[in-house]
């Protein structure tokens, strides 16, 4: 993926998503390409074996707040924050 491209999914400035990069470098869990002018960023196996926890720790956390506001205040709580992501990016 290219870093553009992954500093919009991920709502960062360009700054922050080299300084990301970077950090996920030294710790081996990404690798960058460069082909031409276009630079892409792919996982290491370093970073695919670290998946399947990262999805569990998601669950879980959804699953605390979810217990703690009930199903409605947790999925009304997901519509504000990406309503208010939408008006941050404007």
């Amino acid at each position: 993926m290219q870093p553009g491209i992954l500093g919009e999914l991920l709502q960062l400035q360009p700054s922050t998503i080299t300084r990301l990069i970077q950090k996920l470098e030294e710790k081996k869990l990404v690798v960058r390409t460069t082909e031409g002018r276009i630079t892409n960023v792919y996982p290491t196996p370093k970073a695919k074996e670290l998946q399947p926890k990262l999805m569990e720790s998601m669950q879980h956390f959804y699953k605390q707040y979810s217990e703690a506001l009930g199903k409605d205040e947790s999925q009304k709580l997901i519509q504000n924050m990406m309503k208010v992501a939408d008006k941050l990016k404007d």
